[in-house]
């Protein structure tokens, strides 16, 4: 039974040292400067091994040479064009902000490894080994826990610990009815501020997997869900409800990682023909049938996302990950 690999964790030293290795380039750290430890792992909420890391990595490049006292000190570039070119690459609106948080940088590995091994089981979440594990932070772990939150994915328990409950039946029934209750909703606003075009280019799309003129991968499934459920109910412009209906759809970042996986189970994907019904009535203006149209999807896709999360759990077994405890089994 083929096992979920988990790849290795990012590297985020490499991503501090293009940052410095950009600002000593472009003159924004000055030739003289120190760097140390301490001062890396801060500006870039990591901790101190990889801070360290991408300051040796600097050393060994001749950018920095080791003080004589404390830290490094910065050298002048022996290659300028390459360190302008690196430079270039990176933002300069604001010297101390050059690419994204680094919650953000690890958030979508973590994301997954948990989501897909919810198909199995709960788990409960070690937050101080998950910091060690991916060589951030608390703080960082901290944040990307509190964004699994946001996306319904992580809860606290009674003791205050965080868990990933399991896609359970009953968790999935839950999930299905609070989508099929405030999607169509959504729809209904969304519809006057859809652009022009939009349907078309949605109807294109699907319409064209069911000619079987496109592929049906597990990514090309995984946009169409993302087009109609995530992109059209996005222009709903009531950020509430969103925000309500973004719980529910932790199901649609399972999906991510189960329609790869099951791409066989149905001889031509049911649910495409059902969004091409949701779509040719809104572009009939048949508002109230569009969301009965909706409902009955989700309703029915209630049973199929069942049927793919069995699937996947008789013919895969997750590999162990330190900072996730299994508390049930499905």
């Amino acid at each position: 039974m083929p096992n979920i690999v988990s790849g290795p964790a990012p590297k985020l030293y490499q991503r501090a040292c293009e940052v410095l290795e950009a600002d000593i380039g472009s003159g924004v750290i000055e030739v003289g400067s120190r760097l140390t430890e301490t001062g890396v792992a801060e500006r870039f909420g990591i901790s101190r091994a990889p801070a360290r890391q991408s300051l040796m990595e600097l050393e060994r490049k001749g950018l920095i040479r080791k003080s004589s006292s404390r830290g490094y000190d910065v050298l002048a570039v022996t290659h300028p064009s390459n360190a302008v070119s690196i430079a270039k690459s990176a933002p300069s609106d604001d010297p101390k902000i050059h690419f994204l948080p680094s919650w953000e940088l690890i958030y979508s590995e973590i994301e997954m490894e948990i989501v897909s091994r919810t198909t199995f089981a709960s788990w409960r979440i070690n937050e101080a080994i998950l910091a060690k594990h991916y060589g951030v932070s608390r703080t960082v772990a901290r944040d990307v826990v509190a964004r699994l939150q946001q996306r319904g994915i992580v809860q606290k328990d009674d003791s205050a610990r965080w868990f990933a409950p399991a896609l359970t039946m009953q968790h999935i029934d839950e999930l299905y009815e609070l989508r099929w209750v405030l999607e169509p909703l959504a729809l209904e606003k969304a519809v006057p501020n859809l652009p022009e075009g939009f349907l078309a280019r949605l109807r294109t799309n699907i319409e064209a997997a069911i000619r079987h003129e496109t592929p049906s991968t597990g990514a090309a499934l995984d946009r169409f869900e993302q087009e109609l459920h995530v992109e059209l109910l996005g222009y709903c412009g009531n950020s509430s409800l969103m925000r309500a209906i973004s719980l529910p759809q932790s199901l649609l970042i399972a999906h991510h990682f189960l329609y790869p996986r099951t791409t066989d189970l149905f001889e031509t994907e049911p649910f495409l023909p059902e969004h091409l019904e949701v779509l040719s009535h809104i572009q009939n203006g048949n508002i109230a049938e569009a969301k009965q149209a909706m409902t009955s999807h989700l309703q029915i896709s209630r049973q199929r996302a069942m049927m793919r999360i069995q699937a996947v759990t008789h013919s895969m077994t997750p590999d162990e990950l330190p900072y996730l405890e299994v508390l049930e089994l499905l």
